[in-house]
């Protein structure tokens, strides 16, 4: 008698306005170390994001499918309480992405609380690539919108879709 393995699923939330090559680097880990990864893109009511919530889901998808760890990989938006939507979705962990020290506090109290709300969820907090520790996506609007060079920062659909942006504003 054989028996089966649990299947391995995580959520990995944010904003992801707009995804970098950083936030990609943390969903590659992902793939690797479990069997399902969602990418849940936050609606977040108290940012003004740049992109639109469809948007940003939508430029996600793009840049997952141009990507060979695809086949394990969903993009969902949701608007609410994390650790809701990862009962919902039957995750067993949170993934968090930790770039610095300053980082860590913030995502702490966010584990904490998530631990709180949902007793079965665990938080994995993962570091990007050394080349991308600096990376924010506050980083990217600021030298876009200051004409910055940001096409090897962000994936290509990120990058065309802040090119159409500018140029709109033109």
């Amino acid at each position: 008698m054989t028996t089966r393995k649990k299947k391995s699923r995580v959520i990995y939330p944010g904003t992801f306005d707009p995804i970098t090559n950083g936030h990609l680097s943390l969903i590659e880990r992902a793939c690797h170390l479990f069997d399902e990864l969602i990418v849940a893109v936050a609606k977040n009511g108290g940012k003004n994001p740049l992109f639109n919530f469809n948007d940003r889901i939508k430029l996600i998808e793009q840049t997952i499918r141009r990507k060979s760890f695809n086949r394990n990989v969903t993009v969902i938006g949701f608007d609410g309480l994390l650790a809701d939507f990862a009962v919902k979705n039957k995750a067993q962990a949170i993934v968090r992405g930790l770039r610095a020290v300053s980082d860590f506090e913030i995502e702490f109290q966010m584990a904490l609380m998530n631990r709180k709300l949902a007793r079965d969820v665990e938080t994995v907090f993962l570091m990007p690539s050394l080349s991308w520790v600096y990376l924010s996506s506050t980083i990217v609007r600021d030298v876009a919108r200051h004409g910055g060079d940001i096409s090897g920062l962000v994936p290509r659909p990120v990058w065309k879709a802040f090119n159409l942006k500018i140029e709109t504003k033109k």
